[in-house]
């Protein structure tokens, strides 16, 4: 019972302590600038589209290779 007791008094300054170490964890952040982050955005986009073309592509060819193997 002494157990509970003491886990349910330390929980409040737990959480708190938890929110303090947050807050100074994104004070220590560098954000980036809205151009870096236009920049960055763009730059994820267009290995998005590159990589879904790849990937079409190869499962064009898997696809073939299959139906050559397997004929319908």
């Amino acid at each position: 019972m002494a157990g509970k007791e003491k886990k349910s008094r330390s929980q409040p300054k737990a959480i708190s302590r938890f929110v303090r170490e947050t807050v100074g964890e994104l004070r220590k952040v560098s954000w980036p600038s809205r151009q870096e982050a236009i920049n960055l955005t763009i730059i994820v986009l267009i290995v998005m589209v590159i990589m879904s073309i790849f990937l079409w592509l190869v499962d064009l060819a898997g696809t073939g290779l299959l139906d050559l193997i397997i004929p319908k």
